[in-house]
């Protein structure tokens, strides 16, 4: 028999390599500036997954070194080791906490994401074209003018960004706001943002979509209203054709299956 296990002094060592990653982890800002009012709660969600990330972590490191020291063979010993044919309350332990902790993480994301595209009534629509390798915008609000490679926005306003693939997947992806959102062909997605700092960013698609995939970016400059009014009103051209046909003929949901025949 080995004996009882020094379960004070594991703990003691889990909760001090907690604290030292912690410590550690939380002190850098992985996700760079913030720019939206989503960013904030974004940024708590991913420091509580990195707590309990390290405590996890700091467990199973625990228990191997544990293992290791108690358990190792004496130089010379070929024999077998003991018998053993497990422990149930051990084995349900090693279930259920798991299982609490992806569960409280899965809720905590829902509840996050829930109050970040929560819609309000005054929301401005823009449509966001992706193709292999550019963006391009409509804004059917402001008589559907359209803008290429460059998307203004007003600073404090809900916009809702609506997705139409042209060609294959894309991803929709603003680092400072802290929202990614595929956009794949036949299907409308859409992206909720709010911007609460002025400034230019980058818009970066962040789905492999080809050879040119790592240029396909565009410009995003957040703005006072009054400067984004006067550049709206500034724009001549109207969305293309088959970019407006790709807007009514988009499902929310999925597509509709193919038929024998095909499409």
């Amino acid at each position: 028999m080995y004996g009882r296990l020094p379960i004070l002094k594991m703990l003691a060592a889990i909760i001090a390599m907690t604290v030292v990653i912690c410590a550690v982890m939380l002190s850098i800002n992985w996700d760079g500036q913030a720019a939206s009012t989503a960013a904030p709660k974004i940024d708590d969600l991913l420091n509580v997954m990195i707590i309990i990330s390290s405590f996890v972590f700091s467990v199973v490191i625990v228990a191997l070194f544990y293992a290791l020291w108690k358990f190792k063979v004496k130089p010379g010993d070929e024999s077998d080791g003991e018998p053993i044919h497990g422990n149930t309350r051990l084995e349900i332990a090693w279930t259920l906490i798991p299982t609490i902790i992806v569960l409280f993480g899965g809720g905590y994301s829902w509840k996050v994401l829930d109050e970040i595209e929560e819609p309000v009534k005054d929301a401005m629509t823009v449509d966001v074209f992706s193709q292999q390798y550019a963006w391009s915008f409509g804004y059917p609000g402001k008589d559907n003018v359209y803008s290429q490679g460059e998307l203004h926005v007003p600073v404090y306003r809900q916009i809702q960004f609506k997705m139409h693939a042209q060609d294959v997947i894309h991803s929709f992806w603003v680092p400072e706001w802290r929202i990614k959102k595929d956009n794949v062909p036949g299907i409308t997605t859409t992206a909720i943002v709010t911007p609460d700092r002025v400034g230019t960013y980058q818009l970066i698609c962040t789905e492999l979509c080809g050879f040119g995939h790592a240029s396909m970016r565009a410009t995003v400059v957040v703005e006072p209203p009054g400067q984004f009014q006067k550049w709206v009103a500034g724009l001549k051209e109207k969305v293309p054709q088959p970019l407006e046909q790709s807007v009514t003929q988009d499902t929310e949901t999925n597509p509709p299956p193919l038929t024998a025949g095909g499409a």
